[in-house]
């Protein structure tokens, strides 16, 4: 397989509201394969990079729906009606990408399907609280048989892919233990020719940038900045605005959704971002360590396997707090503060550099070109 003789590829991928690092993934298969078509559950036109645009994208009959774009986070119920409406056509390759049902899809007989799996549907395995609350009574009991049952057709259609790919070794052991079934890890590009270091000095503040989802734990960093009277300069929005407002002291700036550029430039000012929620990997810290800036980041899930803290082999990029509570984030800003010598730019950008999007590019392509196109088997000359 080559750029002159690509693939009869279709693409997959669960919805396209926005460009965040799950489209950027996507958006490497649409610029080598331009001819590709994309099935989507909905599309809100004009939402993502040209390069995707460009390509014949297909919906279900989710995009039918009045101003779906607003609320189709509360169509779980229906999103398996939707993904098995779709109809592939004849290919050599289905790629999906999916942290939600498009890994569900069904395939063409006999063609190969890689999901690139961001996670199994987290809103039915991991993050029921995060995303649904604690609720008590006849709620919480429909809630329940609610995941039950997409967590049991999440399962199954889980045969529907030929090969996994995992983002992380976190979903790869995810992958395992909801499927039953063995991934090859590709972590996710991270742009670090963007994301460079530069010669402005740094300034006394620290820094978040995420959307802004319960899981994602913005609530902690507020608070911990609020008793420690540090600046924090939040860049971000969501469903979680008005309570993260709620909780902000006079020290705690909120700026809200800003580009690119602005982001890089708060990467490279800040003393360290502060990443206190658990991810499936989390490609913010690995762009601020591409500035040349240390990470505060909880121990679990992605960030694990990006951040090296003190005290190891390799020179540390960061460090994290092991526990998701306001003091266990201030003890790790305090130890932080006292540390601040041992983080050397240089070091910090050394380690960014093994996510660049080359990186992905070259393994991703060559795991997709083994499977349509397999190396033949060496012969055996007999005897």
């Amino acid at each position: 397989m080559d750029a002159i003789n690509p693939p009869r590829a279709v693409l997959v991928h669960d919805w396209l509201t926005g460009m965040r690092g799950g489209e950027k993934c996507l958006e490497v298969l649409c610029r080598r394969w331009r001819e590709a078509q994309l099935f989507t559950l909905l599309h809100k036109r004009g939402s993502v990079s040209p390069t995707i645009e460009a390509l014949s994208i297909q919906t279900s009959f989710l995009q039918f729906l009045p101003h779906v774009h607003r609320y189709y986070r509360y169509l779980l119920p229906v999103v398996p009606l939707a993904v098995e409406s779709l109809r592939l056509p004849p290919g050599d390759i289905v790629v999906s990408f999916s942290h939600c049902a498009a890994k569900s899809v069904r395939p063409p007989q006999d063609v190969p399907h890689i999901c690139y799996c961001f996670t199994p549907m987290r809103y039915a395995w991991h993050m029921r609280e995060a995303y649904f609350g604690r609720e008590r009574g006849f709620k919480a009991r429909v809630v329940d048989r609610l995941l039950g049952i997409l967590r049991e057709w999440d399962r199954r259609t889980a045969n529907r892919v030929t090969h996994f790919i995992a983002i992380s070794q976190t979903v790869r052991q995810r992958i395992a233990e909801c499927y039953g079934r063995e991934s090859t890890v590709i972590y996710p590009p991270v742009d670090t020719d963007f994301y460079t270091p530069s010669a402005v000095p740094r300034e006394d503040y620290y820094l978040a940038v995420s959307a802004f989802a319960p899981y994602k734990r913005i609530d902690l960093a507020i608070e911990a900045c609020n008793r420690l009277r540090h600046r924090l300069v939040i860049i971000g929005s969501g469903q979680d605005e008005a309570r993260l407002h709620s909780l902000a002291g006079p020290t705690v700036q909120f700026l809200g959704w800003q580009p690119d550029e602005a982001i890089r430039d708060h990467l490279r000012r800040c003393r360290a971002l502060i990443f206190p929620g658990e991810e499936d990997f989390g490609i913010v810290p690995v762009e601020a360590n591409a500035c040349g800036t240390p990470v505060i980041a909880f121990g679990r899930g992605g960030a694990t396997e990006t951040i090296v803290p003190p005290g190891g082999r390799e020179a540390p990029t960061g460090v994290w707090f092991m526990e998701q509570r306001v003091e266990s984030l201030i003890d790790a800003i305090e130890d932080f503060s006292k540390s601040m010598s041992a983080f050397a730019p240089a070091s910090l950008r050394r380690r960014a550099l093994q996510f660049t999007a080359s990186r992905f590019e070259r393994e991703l392509f060559a795991y997709i070109d083994d499977i349509v196109c397999p190396k033949a088997a060496p012969l055996r000359l007999a005897a």
